[in-house]
């Protein structure tokens, strides 16, 4: 009896040491020098080694810092001089001037507005800045995800705010952007939408623009899911809420992994337990908005906040690139092979 109390100990002890196995990253970016908030990855299409990652520095005299691959900072290229910059995103082919191009676009929360910026050289093409949250109580921009309409190509920004006079309703703003014919992007409003716990703040978006969905955080509540095309049926209906029982506290930084089929994975930082939550992009049971957690994966990161992730295999990352912000004034680079075989998951 001693024996089997002994092995039952060694197992239960074996296991939870398991279930805290922490995966390093393969690469630290070099710190930035106030507070890491979010990142977002540009693939560059002709050098992929020539891909960047694009990351806010948080602070009143903040900056939208530049990185390549290995982590270091392209000095040349960093925006300094933003207002507490909060969350980016990328968009692709987004037609400017009668040409394509690539930007990105971030939060300005300070100066309630977005900053646009054309990629790889990082030239702004907003005309000084998109005001956001017009003649709103709560006007503090923090959170975005672009969202890229496959019918026609069109190109919406949907961002959140912070502010305790924030509505319960209409929390999010959705603006599409396009051309104003001088070769400058222009912000259009074209819907309010987006119920708020009351809680804490919205902050966290991520959009998946094949199946045409939008994903946010409502922290300390959970992650409620809408359609993305403000023009689809019942645009302004919730879908789904979900993880309201999966987080040590706060739900933070979203993203998204995708798979040509549809299937795939939605990554959601708990924030407090330093690990990611896990949950199945298509959902469960054959009901597209039924999202139950699948498995945690503990990464190196404290008190991680925004994150993102490609499928594009990228140089010393085969199988694609997760970042993620840690606390630390850095982001950190994984394999996403490498966090799903963590996850016990299939890549």
């Amino acid at each position: 009896m001693r024996n089997t109390l002994a092995l039952v100990f060694i197992f239960v002890a074996l296991s939870s040491r398991a279930a805290e196995v922490v995966l390093s990253p393969l690469v630290v970016t070099e710190p930035v020098r106030y507070d890491t908030d979010d990142p977002a990855i540009w693939i560059n299409p002709i050098d992929p080694d020539g891909s960047l990652i694009i990351g806010t520095d948080k602070d009143a005299d903040g900056a939208l810092y530049v990185f390549d691959l290995h982590g270091k900072i392209v000095q040349e290229k960093v925006v300094r001089g933003l207002l507490r910059p909060n969350n980016v995103d990328i968009a692709y082919g987004v037609l400017v001037g009668g040409i394509r191009v690539d930007i990105a676009v971030v939060t300005e929360r300070f100066a309630h507005r977005l900053r646009i910026y054309r990629l790889p050289d990082m030239v702004p093409i907003d005309g000084g800045g998109i005001p956001v949250f017009v003649d709103e109580q709560a006007a503090d921009v923090m959170g975005i995800a672009l969202y890229t309409r496959t019918s026609d190509g069109a190109l919406f920004a949907i961002v959140s705010r912070s502010d305790a006079f924030a509505p319960t309703e209409g929390y999010l703003h959705q603006y599409r952007l396009a051309d104003d014919g001088t070769g400058k992007l222009q912000g259009l409003l074209t819907r309010a939408f987006g119920t708020w716990s009351g809680q804490k703040e919205i902050e966290a978006i991520t959009v998946d623009n094949e199946l045409g969905y939008v994903y946010y955080s409502d922290e300390s509540y959970g992650i409620r899911k809408y359609h993305a095309d403000p023009l689809a049926e019942d645009a302004d209906t919730m879908l789904a809420a979900f993880g309201q029982n999966d987080f040590t506290q706060d739900q933070e930084g979203l993203s998204i992994y995708k798979r040509a089929n549809g299937t795939g994975y939605l990554l959601v930082s708990d924030q407090q337990a330093n690990q990611f939550n896990i949950y199945a992009r298509e959902g469960v049971s054959g009901d597209t908005q039924q999202h139950t957690l699948l498995a945690r994966v503990k990464l190196a990161t404290t008190e991680s906040d925004g994150s993102e992730i490609t499928t594009v295999s990228l140089p010393g990352f085969a199988g694609g690139l997760f970042v993620a912000m840690s606390s630390d004034r850095t982001f950190q680079l994984y394999a996403v092979a490498d966090i799903l075989r963590a996850a016990g998951l299939e890549p």
